[in-house]
């Protein structure tokens, strides 16, 4: 039989680590986002269809009207931008459809983990980071977001200030401590 149909661990040979996995992903094809991540995908959404496509469209009619299609600059562009305008719509409307807007907020003064923690960690050198879990369509590393689910996210989900984790990361596993847990405050209407 194929090795490439065995199932072998040559890379941990004392078995010290079996036990030791990224936690499941969270739930059911939900995508969990914040209203404010919701609103900018939507409000992209509303803007392809009410002014991008429209004068995408027009610049392929007027184009089209000109005659000769195979050498025509302008037709050939539009049509390849209104694919492409296409494709992020659908692809919107899917995210849109399946979206679990949660806002974190509602956790505001607790110390576990959850969608929308602004979460403080050290590692094993002491060194303190700060991570914000966000949706898969919003998270901005530059920023210090992270998607919920990430490998940090996963690991982090449901602790509390004061635990100790065990962080899998490609080729080693990391102890972390969490230090700090906060939402931002509810807002007032």
């Amino acid at each position: 039989m194929s090795k490439a149909f065995t199932k072998e661990s040559d890379n941990n040979a004392d078995g010290d680590d079996d036990d030791l996995q990224l936690p499941p992903i969270p739930g059911g094809g939900k995508n969990y986002i914040t209203p404010k991540g919701y609103a900018a995908l939507r409000n992209e959404w509303l803007d392809l269809m009410d002014n991008e496509r429209p004068k995408i469209v027009e610049a392929v009619f007027w184009a089209a009207s000109n005659g000769d299609r195979s050498e025509n600059g302008d037709y050939l562009y539009g049509k390849k931008r209104l694919r492409e305008i296409d494709r992020r719509i659908r692809f919107l409307t899917k995210r849109l459809e399946i979206a679990e807007v949660t806002n974190p907020s509602v956790h505001h003064g607790n110390d576990q983990i959850f969608f929308g923690a602004t979460v403080t960690y050290a590692d094993e050198s002491g060194e303190e980071r700060t991570v914000t879990i966000m949706g898969i369509d919003e998270a901005n590393s530059a920023q210090g977001e992270v998607s919920w689910i990430s490998p940090i996210a996963r690991t982090l989900l449901k602790a509390q200030t004061g635990d100790v984790l065990k962080l899998v990361m490609p080729g080693k596993v990391e102890e972390i401590e969490v230090l700090k847990v906060s939402y931002p405050a509810p807002e007032v209407s």
